[in-house]
């Protein structure tokens, strides 16, 4: 009933300005028809709006009917047929206008200015984070550097121990002679091993500097590995130069204790030629023999290929 009572009002208004457009050439003529016009759509936009504000309708929201509305009609509306309409009905919606266009694009570039904005915070945070990482690196690296300084002060430590540890079992279960120390160990090793082993523990292979440490140590070989013979390597060798005998301190050796072959009842055997070990005199190895070990029974030097494994006698200052 609302919407015919609408539309009655419609109909009434349009009728009464169809009426006055009418009237309107008579009374002002042909050069106010403009102005008529343009005053009657000022009235029915005027009357439209009242309208909706009466209805409480947005200007493009269809109204919704009242429930039961069309109940009291129902019986009229039974009888009457659905009559097909070949045109749809007009859409309220409004046609968009290039003020709507831009409108959605500033809509639009304010949305990325947003996301940008956003992105610029996060982008500020996780430099912040790295930062922090950064700082917190450092701070590991320094501590693993302190660290790791510890540990070699810990090790170097350990060494000098392990070292005054040898210079004191050498000097208590070895030979005392003079300002040195001599300890056998039954331990088979080429001679550099030997030296190597013998620095470890605070000392140095034997090196005897003059014919009263080298009787010590002689009788001393003897006492431990009797009744047998075995080498034991010396702190001597001429790896620098053929012949040129040193020390492993790199002092050249004063004196020799050679092995000597008694001499042969009969005529010297020939010696065979590129065989210089066959010679009963040492040392004969040449360039193949460049270090020097003892034998435990007489305490005569032997050159030795310095790869072939013996005994070894270290010495530790007292």
């Amino acid at each position: 009933m609302q919407w015919a009572w609408v539309l009655g009002f419609l109909l009434a208004l349009g009728s009464l300005g169809a009426g006055e457009d009418q009237k309107g050439p008579r009374r002002k003529g042909k050069g106010a028809w403009p102005e008529a016009q343009a005053d009657q759509q000022e009235r029915e936009a005027l009357l439209l709006k009242h309208l909706q504000e009466a209805l409480e309708l947005s200007p493009f929201q269809e109204p919704r009917s009242p429930p039961g509305a069309f109940e009291g009609e129902g019986a009229q509306g039974a009888e009457e047929e659905e009559e097909p309409t070949g045109t749809p009905p007009p859409s309220l919606a409004p046609t968009p206008t290039p003020e709507d266009a831009i409108s959605y694009v500033l809509g639009r570039l304010s949305g990325l200015d947003s996301g940008l904005h956003q992105l610029h915070v996060r982008l500020h945070a996780l430099d912040a984070r790295v930062a922090e990482l950064s700082r917190g690196l450092q701070l590991l690296r320094k501590e693993a550097r302190e660290t790791r300084e510890a540990v070699e002060a810990l090790e170097e430590a350990q060494k000098q121990g392990q070292r005054e540890r040898g210079r004191l079992e050498g000097c208590l279960k070895g030979l005392r002679l003079g300002h040195k120390c001599f300890l056998l160990f039954r331990d088979f090793q080429a001679q550099s091993a030997a030296h190597a082993l013998c620095g470890a523990r605070g000392g140095g292979l034997a090196m005897p500097a003059d014919r009263a440490q080298m009787e010590g140590l002689t009788r001393y070989l003897k006492a431990a590995l009797a009744p047998y013979n075995w080498p034991v390597w010396l702190g001597i060798h001429d790896r620098r130069a053929e012949g040129l005998f040193l020390f492993e301190n790199g002092q050249r050796v004063s004196f020799f204790a050679w092995h000597r072959a008694p001499p042969p009842d009969g005529p010297p055997a020939p010696q065979g030629p590129g065989h210089p070990a066959l010679g009963p005199d040492q040392p004969n190895g040449r360039e193949q023999e460049n270090c020097v070990a003892q034998a435990s029974d007489d305490g005569s030097w032997w050159d030795h290929d310095c790869e072939r494994r013996f005994y070894y006698a270290c010495e530790f200052p007292q």
